[in-house]
């Protein structure tokens, strides 16, 4: 009898234990991205991130940082998932980037959802960042930046074009360094500068994003800032955005 007692308490106490495990979406996301770098099988990470609730993730991204480094993960993510099995799909891109095709906590989300409601704060998106939307589902408050939004995001996140910015891995305890690094890797590499008569030419980011830019002097102070630019230029020109599928694009953090 005895015997028995103890053993359906250790029964239950497994069981509870069991109940008190909880995902890390952070390290989760991390691990996701470090596999489809390294070519390795990724399809648990992608069932663990599905599970759990919003609920558990909103209590695990309290902070901007954590918030902010979670979605850009898995935005880059699964833009490497969904068209490396379907590049048919990115000939209507606006079909897309709106499809809700990933699920997080059991919420199903689009690329949309997570760039222009979550990391953009409820932003139109074809608004060049001036217009916040008018209605938001309660999931999108609950999950959203809370501070004001990081232009840096939009130097770190990859559509899966040619033009996009490089893939890397980020987390909440270097996101600062990282996506300074990132800005400034990718505007060298996306801007040119005509000495003679002051002329920046880079990339079109920053006209369909001004408003999160801070309009057409704030594109300018951040050429300046991060030295991409010797002096202030008089004259701005956006490039053509590249839309040819460019997949795989990872790069190394520095540390």
């Amino acid at each position: 009898m005895i015997k028995k007692i103890i053993t359906l308490t250790l029964f239950w106490c497994s069981l509870n234990l069991f109940a008190k495990q909880t995902i890390n979406y952070t390290k989760t996301s991390q691990k996701l991205l470090q596999n489809l770098i390294e070519n390795k099988p990724f399809r648990v990470e992608v069932k663990t991130l599905a599970k759990g609730s919003l609920k558990d993730l909103i209590l695990e991204l309290n902070t901007d940082e954590k918030k902010i480094a979670f979605w850009i993960n898995v935005y880059n993510a699964f833009i490497q998932i969904s068209l490396t099995k379907n590049p048919k799909e990115y000939e209507n891109r606006s079909r897309f980037f709106k499809k809700p095709r990933i699920q997080i906590a059991n919420q199903l989300l689009s690329f949309d959802n997570i760039e222009h409601g979550i990391l953009r704060k409820s932003t139109v998106k074809l608004s060049l960042g001036y217009l916040k939307k008018i209605f938001r589902p309660k999931w999108e408050l609950e999950l959203r930046i809370q501070g004001e939004i990081d232009w840096r995001i939009h130097f770190a996140l990859n559509c899966g074009a040619k033009n996009c910015p490089p893939v890397q891995i980020y987390s909440p305890k270097n996101l600062n360094t990282a996506l300074n690094f990132a800005t400034k890797e990718f505007l060298e590499t996306q801007t040119t500068y005509n000495l003679k008569n002051k002329t920046v030419k880079t990339t079109t980011l920053f006209s369909w994003f001004r408003g999160d830019f801070k309009g057409i002097k704030g594109v300018k102070k951040i050429l300046i800032d991060y030295k991409i630019v010797p002096e202030m230029p008089n004259r701005l020109v956006f490039t053509n955005y590249d839309w040819t599928l460019s997949l795989a694009n990872y790069r190394i953090i520095p540390k």
